[in-house]
């Protein structure tokens, strides 16, 4: 692999994810502030980020083991909620080049890398994938890492400072995801997915069982789409 190749994925994997920092920042910061409230010390809350690196999974976690729940049944929520990358993981594959590399860089795949890889890789020569994966997730990485430490050193003063923050930060993830899901509206087989997916969310959050919202919203979600996938191939193959 020539270095010049390397080098040119890795400045591109840069550029590619600094636009992520306005996102991953924020919710970062929310969740080193979330973290330290529910009990948690700044570091922790950033190894958590370090070696969970999970997201939506980090709140879930935090606020189980805050509320008193089972160790057990916390890590087996996270790990619920974060099943979504055993698909995300196989769709990249035909997009990459062999390389010992790719168990350890998987560690940084996330909703937004994905999205982004599936969109970038197909484009780029193999000599500069690995090395473009290298950058793209080590930028994402590090910023959440770092608003973490952010969020748990100095959150409580800066939500002191400007008490609009503790409201504003939390839904900093919610509406990350909401600029990620945006596009799919687009199409009337994802609106209506998305539409029970959240419905199934709110109901089941309105209950007793709260924290199995996301998970069975998410399970609801896909077999709705695959549902309706199916319904719409066995018109066309019954039109044919």
């Amino acid at each position: 692999m020539s270095t010049s190749k390397q080098s040119s994925g890795w400045k591109q994997g840069i550029i590619d994810g600094l636009p992520l920092l306005g996102g991953y920042i924020p919710v970062a910061i929310s969740f080193g502030v979330i973290a330290i409230q529910a009990g948690f010390t700044t570091l922790e809350a950033t190894l958590i980020s370090v070696f969970i690196y999970a997201g939506a999974s980090q709140f879930l976690l935090v606020a189980m083991v805050a509320s008193g729940s089972p160790l057990w049944l916390a890590v087996s929520m996270t790990l619920l909620v974060n099943v979504r990358h055993v698909v995300y993981a196989p769709n990249l594959v035909p997009y990459l080049p062999k390389s010992r590399a790719w168990p350890y860089l998987m560690h940084g795949l996330t909703d937004q890398i994905f999205a982004l890889a599936h969109t970038r890789l197909p484009t780029m020569e193999d000599d500069s994938k690995v090395s473009w994966f290298k950058g793209v997730s080590m930028v994402a990485w590090l910023s959440w890492i770092a608003g973490t430490a952010l969020g748990g050193i100095a959150g409580n003063s800066l939500t002191q400072k400007w008490p609009v923050l503790d409201s504003v930060m939390p839904f900093a993830l919610p509406a990350l995801f909401l600029v990620l899901l945006a596009p799919k509206f687009s199409s009337k087989l994802w609106s209506f997915t998305l539409l029970v997916t959240m419905a199934v969310a709110l109901f089941i959050a309105q209950g007793s069982f709260k924290n199995a919202a996301i998970p069975l919203a998410a399970l609801c979600g896909a077999l709705t789409f695959y549902a309706l996938t199916s319904h719409v191939e066995r018109k066309q193959s019954h039109a044919n």
